[in-house]
């Protein structure tokens, strides 16, 4: 006996059901996992991000301390009677870890004597501070023309009032050795020898 078409149908469409649900589940499947894929590579892509942000902010901070670096020093101020007479005052700045090393570099350059420090700020900003008393004193240049020539003729009391106005209080040697010098003068008046400008040098005159 031939089933009836109703039956048949009712076969069908179970069959039919059967087959959407599992092509669903399989569908439903690969949805979940190229979702997951994509999430992978969004955390991919985030992990990189935050990585080349913390290597720029690295190197933003490693530059912040090179520029403090190159800017940190001392301000000096020296004097060389022997080569230039009294009130006469070198104003000048070094990043030298050891600034007496700049101190006897100027004293082995073409001058007769060494230099004598009557100060040596440390700063952290020493370009700014030697800038601000160069131009405090810029009237009071020995040379008007060639600027990079650091002498002014000033007293030490005046650049010591124009450190403390512009930077702090700070200890100032208020009388050179200028050692050399002194020996010098000494040994010409033992020996009433003339100097080099002509005059007779007496003990007086030291």
């Amino acid at each position: 006996m031939r089933p009836r078409v109703g039956v048949w149908n009712y076969f069908a469409v179970r069959a039919t059901g059967v087959i959407y649900k599992q092509a669903g589940r399989a569908s439903g499947a690969a949805v979940d996992d190229a979702h997951g894929q994509q999430t992978d590579r969004l955390r991919l892509i985030v992990d990189r991000l935050e990585s080349e942000l913390k290597d720029a902010l690295e190197r933003k901070a490693r530059a912040i301390a090179r520029a403090q670096l190159t800017r940190s020093g001392h301000v000096y101020v020296l004097s060389n009677i022997g080569s230039f007479g009294e009130g006469v005052f070198k104003i000048g700045m070094t990043r030298r870890l050891d600034p007496q090393d700049r101190v006897k570099e100027l004293g082995d350059a073409s001058v007769p004597f060494q230099f004598d420090v009557h100060a040596m700020i440390y700063c952290e900003d020493a370009p700014k501070l030697e800038n601000i008393l160069h131009r405090h004193f810029d009237t009071r240049r020995v040379n008007l023309v060639n600027l990079r020539r650091e002498y002014f003729h000033v007293t030490l009391e005046e650049i010591r009032q124009a450190v403390e106005k512009h930077f702090g209080v700070i200890t100032f040697v208020t009388v050179p050795k200028a050692e050399e010098f002194r020996r010098t003068q000494s040994m010409r008046d033992d020996a009433g020898m003339r100097d080099p400008g002509g005059a007779v040098v007496t003990a007086g005159s030291v």
